[in-house]
């Protein structure tokens, strides 16, 4: 087998060749793995092949180790590992012998894949000398092999587990600042080193702590922002950048020494990929003073020390930063692309973070630009200045902004008239961000049928600005609605927006995302629209009805897979709309619903795995909730696709929705739904033992069991034997489960909250039928594990609120002082003050107030 023929095949434009050849390498790395990665190294060490086979060979063997898929990767170094070490050695050899070559792709291909081997070797302690055979290749006159070695360590540091090179962080330290430092004369090498330097940031800490090595660091680093080479003074402020996160803290003398100047020259800079990293700088700045001021409030209020005070770089540096800001915001390209990140683009969102950090500083320093420049005959300069006051509006208080907002709103709804689009478009987001943070500055009777007019201009104008008026109208709506309320101020205007929305939706462009977010703009408008605007939502319905019905006699004929995906998206957007309007009308949806569950099974029929399948639950989950024990004449059709859901761990989203699903049966359904609970309960048991079903599934689980007993009440008596074991074994579980990280720390908090709503729902229900005592063996572990979470620091409201429901119930299931002793525990006070200091009219507040009603009364008996 000519395995250079094959690899010039994975290259030709031609597909059928490529997919012959891509065929053959799949055949041979099957059968005989330790062959094919033999005859790859041979290609790549080959200096006769060309450029374009060196690579391909050095990517093909890359790949070959490392993939983005946990389990994949997980069997790529098992199988890397089974080989000969001979073989692996061959390999080693080949690729740094290839780090040599003048042949620039093939020796970055040859690092990429020293890294891939690194990643997996070193964390079993194989490859000892990797690392300082890089380190002294390095140190050679051979520029070729210097630059690919500082390439191979970069590579190797990005990939690796910080603490597996910890031990080696002096060395290699010392080699990335040898090769960034400012004596090197080859920017090639230089950028390869301040590369390996930044991706060696976040295990050099140890050295970071030491001045006089953070200096040397800092100078290497500053130094290279002044480079004649664009490549490395961009890496070089992309270094500043994760320094900035990573060790803010150390950042006061280089800010004041250095820093404050060189980046406000980085965004001034005519390359605009240095001028973009330099931005970048500052908006990490803000991230990480919001973030500060966010922990000092918190460690104010639980009367906690500050670990990390903010030495406020932004307010600092506002009267340099903001008006380079403002000049980079008239920077526009009439002619980019709205999707492509650009200099006046990141000004924006830096201005935006700048206001959120200094807050009311940064209005009066602003609003002298907009004023100047708000009717400047050139739009960049009427842009930049609608751009700027959008981008203030969150951050300031609302009493500082409000009169400027009263003031500007009149101007602002006029320059969606504007004869540039640019200043169309944002003006309609600036509208949008108003009726976002600031409707309370939206005069009704002055501005809002003004506003509104305009924004259904807006809709349609040019394909660019829809989604901004859109957008605009959902946060209008949002705000200022009420779906529990008679009417509310959209009501005059609901069937005219809904109508023009229509008719953007009727177009088959989707240019901008135009019909997206129109479709998004109507299930707004449903889900927040009064009770006045449903004979208006209830006509939306039958209109979009027709619409799916319209994509699912048309589905068979599409073959061409990109129209294909078009149709399921295009029905993604009908069912979300048809999703708020069921939950909007209520007992309502009985008008068309037959006609509405017919369409449903119809695409549940023909779907197969398609991400539509979710939306369809949600849907259905809609109109049980609406119909309620009306429901009942579609379960029979319904219940195999719901327990195929039940079953399929593969779709863990469908599986979490059905689960939910069998909760809304429960409520709607109510006694009724006994007579399915022996299916319910036999699956949802063999879920919760499954080791392949993803472990965010089962808390909901946990939950489900709570509903069904609340449901059926005394009835659930027989589940009991199976229930309460699988609960205390999941309080065994989340009591030991080590906070390690925050995915750790959140899931304990979900496990915790689906454990107490579960025996919350028992509880109740046995409650309803005097069947308690079954529980009475389980209460005592039940208070243990119910003091261990009080105590632990990461309990969130989310596990404190059915947590005091619980002590409530509990007290009240037993109340001839059975748990007189439990509920006097200091704790069990504690937990319930916590949730009288909630604000009025919480749910937590009222569940304090029963809960304490309910503790006292068992307690005194």
């Amino acid at each position: 087998m000519n395995f250079t023929e094959i690899l010039h095949g994975t290259l030709s434009p031609d597909q059928n060749i490529r997919v012959q050849a891509t065929n053959a390498l799949d055949s041979v790395e099957k059968d005989n793995f330790p062959q094919y990665v033999t005859a790859l190294i041979g290609e790549l060490v080959n200096e006769g092949n060309n450029t374009s086979v060196r690579m391909a060979a050095g990517i093909a063997l890359k790949n070959t180790l490392t993939a983005r898929e946990d389990k994949r990767k997980e069997e790529y170094m098992m199988r890397w590992l089974q080989v000969d070490p001979s073989v692996r050695n061959q390999i080693k050899q080949g690729v740094l012998g290839t780090l040599a070559t003048s042949d620039s792709q093939a020796s970055r291909a040859a690092a990429q894949t020293i890294a891939a081997i690194a990643a997996i070797e070193l964390p079993q302690n194989q490859w000892p000398d990797a690392i300082n055979t890089l380190l002294t290749n390095v140190n050679t006159q051979n520029e070729h092999l210097k630059k690919a070695s500082l390439q191979a360590i970069g590579y190797i540091c990005e990939s690796i587990d910080p603490e597996i090179l910890a031990s080696q962080s002096n060395t290699i330290l010392t080699a990335v600042v040898q090769g960034a430092n400012a004596s090197e004369t080859n920017q090639e090498v230089r950028h390869a080193a301040i590369t390996a330097l930044y991706n060696s940031l976040e295990f050099v800490r140890e050295n970071f702590e030491r001045e006089g090595e953070r200096n040397v660091i800092m100078q290497t680093i500053c130094e290279a922002t002044q480079s004649p080479s664009v490549a490395v003074q961009v890496t070089a402020f992309e270094c500043l950048v994760r320094i900035m996160q990573l060790y803010y803290d150390k950042m006061q003398f280089y800010m004041e020494k250095a820093l404050y100047g060189l980046t406000i020259l980085g965004m001034k800079h005519e390359e605009e990929k240095i001028a973009l990293q330099a931005i970048e700088f500052w908006s990490t700045v803000c991230d990480e003073e919001i973030e500060l001021a966010l922990d000092e409030a918190e460690a104010e209020e639980s009367g906690q020390p500050i670990e990390v005070r903010s030495h406020r770089f932004a307010l600092t540096a506002l009267p340099q930063i903001l008006p380079t800001l403002l000049w980079l915001l008239t920077k526009q390209d009439e002619d980019a692309d709205e999707d492509e990140w650009n200099i006046s683009m990141a000004a924006a969102t830096c201005l935006s973070l700048l206001a959120q950090t200094v807050e009311d500083a940064i209005v009066p320093q602003v609003i002298p630009f907009v004023e100047q420049n708000i009717r400047n005959p050139d739009w960049h300069f009427r842009e930049a200045a609608v751009m700027a006051f959008g981008s203030i509006l969150e951050g300031p208080q609302a009493t500082v902004l409000a009169p400027l907002v009263s003031q500007a709103l009149p101007v602002l709804i006029e320059m969606l008239k504007d004869e540039s689009v640019h200043v169309k478009d944002t003006a309609a987001w600036t509208l949008g961000r108003v009726c976002e943070l600031l409707i309370e500055c939206i005069q009704l009777d002055v501005h809002l049928h003004n506003l509104l007019s305009a924004l259904v201009e807006g809709l349609k104008d040019n394909q660019r600005i829809v989604s901004n008026c859109c957008w605009a109208i959902m946060n209008l709506t949002e705000q200022l609605g009420g779906a529990d309320a008679d009417t509310y101020p959209l009501s005059q205007y609901f069937e005219g927006i809904v109508a023009t929305l229509m008719q953007i939706t009727e177009s088959n462009v989707n240019e901008n995302n135009s019909r997206v977010s129109a479709y998004e703009a109507m299930a707004t408008l449903c889900s927040t629209g009064a009770k006045d605007t449903h004979p208006t939502i209830g006509k939306l319905a039958v209109a979009i009805i027709e619409r799916l019905e319209f994509t699912i006699k048309n589905q068979s004929q599409v073959l061409n897979m990109d129209d294909r995906l078009a149709l399921l998206e295009l029905q993604s957007h009908l069912l979300a709309v048809l999703t708020n309007a069921v939950r909007a009308l209520g007992a309502e949806v009985s008008a068309f619903s037959d006609k509405l569950m017919t369409d449903l099974l119809e695409i549940l029929t023909t779907a197969g795995h398609s991400s539509v399948v979710e939306d369809v639950f949600l849907t259905v989950g809609a109109l049980i909730t609406s119909l309620g024990p009306n429901f009942k004449r579609y379960f029979d059709s319904f219940s195999p696709f719901l327990n195929q859901a039940l079953q399929n761990y593969q779709e863990i989203q469908l599986c979490s929705i059905s689960v939910g699903m069998i909760g809304d049966i429960c409520r709607g359904f109510g006694p009724d739904v006994k007579q399915y609970c022996d299916a319910f309960m036999q699956i949802l048991l063999k879920n919760l033992e499954s080791a392949e079903l993803s472990r965010d599934v089962k808390p909901p689980i946990l939950s489900c069991f709570g509903d069904i007993a609340m449901a059926i009440g005394g009835e659930f008596h027989k589940y009991l034997e199976y229930v309460l074991p699988a609960l205390a074994s999941a309080c065994t579980v989340s009591a030991n489960m080590q906070p390690t990280d925050f995915d750790t720390i959140d899931y304990n908090n979900q496990l915790r909250s689906g454990i107490f709503e579960a025996y919350v729902g028992i509880i109740q229900g046995l409650k309803s039928s005097n069947q308690c005592d079954a529980i009475s063996p389980h209460v005592q572990p039940l208070f243990e594990f119910l003091r261990i979470i009080f105590m632990d620091s990461n309990r969130t409201e989310d596990v404190t609120r059915p947590m005091i429901g619980l002590v409530g119930d509990l007290a009240d299931a037993f109340p001839q002082g059975q748990i007189k002793e439990q509920l006097q525990a200091d704790w069990v006070n504690s937990l319930i003050k916590e949730g009288r200091q909630s604000p009025r009219g919480s749910t937590m507040r009222m569940l304090a107030r029963y809960a304490r009603e309910k503790v006292k009364a068992a307690t005194s008996a």
